[in-house]
């Protein structure tokens, strides 16, 4: 770079760290996002104290966590002025009651998954997870620059929040069985922990979904309340657990190729935020996402070791003949939602868009990749 060159770009750094904050000189916010209302000319030092509802258990591993690292990211960042207290569900409101406790106001925030709200807002499931949908990477694209987080607004802002992507499982496992499945005649009155559209198509297969907070899923399925379940992957289903209490374990996680969890935020308390706060929260919210995936993989790869060691599990990918009939179903599925709500179709239709032009170019990079790589 010559001398000239590189007084020019250095000049125009200097412009770009006056002109935006420090974390958007850096590189950690998103480049399109605008902040709600004026930048103030002065940053105001008024002190925010926030509460925060989630759907996890208190303290649980890695959604849980993340949910206080995220807080107490926060509050450094804003060097005290935003403090965000962390309620596990049960702990102040109901896990599956967070949605309405941040709508209200009770909570400024919560952390949870968006299909947990699809009585509410049939679309909201598809910013979580859409069976043989796409991985967490290509939800990540769709979302962040794709058009989906646009989508996800619109919907979200009709209940007084502001949603931000808070984490991915990434692909998940099929789940939890206490009888094995040998084909679709075994999916037959199967009472089974699943929520989202794949609760509906295990439904329609002749089976019963059941929606359950995380911490009652042992309890159900020890009990026979339940028959099978599924959860995340390998890390979790271990520490809940289940190999103790179900003997096969299933592969792949059709119905969740890469869930996405969210923030929800009160949309009336995050526009009393001064712009740099509400900026932190955005930087905050993208750092969250980034190590709650991270997590799980590093995780999840351990974990697998340890279940495969358990003389007492099996671990087994459905049948071609079950998979083939969770896609075909799947499709009735999404379908059946579109049809009946028109936002869901409006939003299907992006997602499926993206889906498509993703797909293609995952098929000519990383499926001849990991063609190769199994050789």
């Amino acid at each position: 770079m010559s001398g000239i060159k590189r007084r020019q770009f250095l000049g125009t750094l200097g412009k770009m760290a006056i002109g935006c904050s420090p974390l958007i000189a850096i590189g950690c916010a998103r480049p399109d996002e605008k902040p709600s209302g004026e930048a103030p000319a002065v940053i105001s030092q008024k002190k925010y104290e926030w509460k925060m509802v989630t759907t996890w258990p208190p303290h649980f591993p890695v959604l849980g966590e993340g949910a206080e690292y995220f807080a107490r990211w926060v509050e450094e960042m804003s060097a005290g002025r935003l403090k965000i207290k962390v309620y596990g569900g049960g702990e102040l409101v109901p896990p599956l009651q967070v949605f309405d406790a941040v709508n209200q106001g009770i909570a400024e925030m919560g952390h949870g998954a968006s299909y947990y709200w699809a009585g509410k807002a049939p679309a909201a499931q598809f910013f979580a997870a859409v069976p043989f949908g796409m991985n967490a990477q290509q939800m990540h694209a769709w979302i962040d620059t794709g058009g989906g987080l646009a989508l996800w607004r619109e919907l979200y802002a009709q209940f007084n929040l502001v949603p931000f992507p808070g984490g991915n499982t990434g692909v998940q496992m099929g789940g939890w069985f206490n009888k094995e499945i040998r084909s679709v005649a075994d999916l037959k009155g199967l009472k089974m922990r699943i929520p989202g559209l794949g609760g509906k198509v295990i439904a329609k297969a002749g089976g019963s979904a059941i929606l359950s907070a995380g911490g009652e899923i042992y309890t159900n399925l020890e009990r026979g309340v339940i028959d099978a379940t599924e959860w995340i992957g390998p890390y979790h289903d271990y520490l809940m657990g289940f190999h103790r209490i179900a003997r096969y374990y299933y592969y792949p996680g059709w119905h969740e190729p890469g869930t996405v969890t969210e923030l929800i935020c009160n949309k009336a308390a995050f526009e009393k935020l001064p712009t740099d706060l509400q900026q932190i929260i955005h930087v905050a919210a993208w750092r969250l996402n980034t190590w709650v995936l991270s997590e799980f993989e590093s995780k999840n790869t351990q974990y697998l070791q340890k279940i495969l060691a358990e003389r007492n599990v099996q671990v087994k990918k459905f049948p071609n003949e079950v998979l083939e009939k969770f896609r075909a179903l799947s499709l009735e599925v999404i379908q059946e939602v579109v049809d009946k709500d028109p936002f869901s179709k409006k939003v299907y239709q992006s997602f499926q868009q993206f889906q498509q032009q993703v797909g293609e170019w995952a098929m000519v990079s990383e499926k001849m990749y990991y063609s190769l790589l199994m050789k």
